[in-house]
């Protein structure tokens, strides 16, 4: 099998993992192109006929792993001094936990959670002891789970699907304030509340596109969104904006759990950032 069949298959959800990691499709992108690239320059040393996926992400975190910012805590590579005054730098408990929650545990944390790999799968693809993978995997889980709870809208057309999604949010401590099944009905909810995150399938009831429903959205609210669909190939090509953040049906609560965490954590960030540029 060639190189480029071997890779094919994989390629979408390796976006998927670079996306979610770096909490943006430009950069999440470049680095799927530079692990493309490191594997086309050394194909003798990547065996891509026995394991094509495995090795495929072995690389990228190595890839990834080079670059030294990605060793650091965001709250390291942000070196924000916390103002306890009440003032605009404040940080709370919770924003204090994620920040301090190493690039490492996250990209374990999505690896198990997500993606699906196994413990040792993970632990091969680091070069470390799978107790080593277990301790960050259990501190990425619990720590994320400090997130401050908030309100989430859902568009979905599916009525169990729907329910799934809602106990989900739920149980990780966030509000419902509506489900939508339309178009109409999403840009509805959203003149009567605003959410603090979006989730939303592509193909709702009516035949209307959850992608334009939430395009709408965004030109009055500025809300992370997540996006829910059967068939992430056909969103996950790299060459027109697409999604950040995706669940691929059918979905484990596991990997709900886990990008919603992730899309908040990225929200949260640029939130800190914007606030540390504004104190100059």
């Amino acid at each position: 099998m060639s190189l480029s069949a071997s890779i094919a298959p994989h390629l979408p959800f390796l976006r998927r993992f670079a996306r979610a990691l770096t909490g943006s499709q430009a950069s999440g992108d470049a680095y799927a192109a530079a692990t493309l690239e490191a594997i086309a320059e050394n194909p003798d040393t990547v065996a891509l006929e026995d394991r094509p996926r495995e090795t495929m992400f072995k690389t990228f975190l190595k890839v990834w792993g080079s670059v030294p910012v990605n060793q650091k805590s965001s709250q390291d590579s942000l070196d924000v001094d916390v103002d306890n005054s009440g003032g605009p730098g404040l940080m709370l408990a919770a924003d204090r936990t994620l920040e301090r929650l190493t690039p490492w545990a996250r990209a374990v944390f999505l690896l198990r959670s997500v993606e699906g790999f196994s413990v040792a799968g993970i632990a091969d693809m680091l070069d470390c002891e799978t107790a080593e993978v277990e301790q960050l995997v259990a501190r990425a889980g619990s720590e994320i789970a400090n997130q401050l709870s908030t309100k989430v809208l859902i568009i979905e057309d599916e009525p169990i699907i729907a329910m799934d999604l809602e106990a989900l949010v739920v149980e990780l401590g966030h509000d419902v304030i509506s489900t939508a099944r339309t178009h109409k009905e999403a840009v509805a909810a959203i003149r009567q509340h605003k959410p603090g995150l979006v989730l939303a399938d592509i193909h709702l009831a009516d035949g209307s596109s959850g992608l334009d429903a939430v395009n709408e959205i965004l030109t009055s609210v500025n809300v992370p969104v997540i996006f829910v669909t059967a068939y992430p190939e056909r969103l996950l090509t790299g060459e027109r904006p697409e999604p950040t953040f995706l669940i691929t049906k059918p979905f484990r609560s596991e990997t709900v759990k886990a990008i919603i965490s992730q899309a908040l954590f990225f929200d949260r960030r640029a939130a800190l950032v914007a606030s540390t540029e504004a104190l100059g």
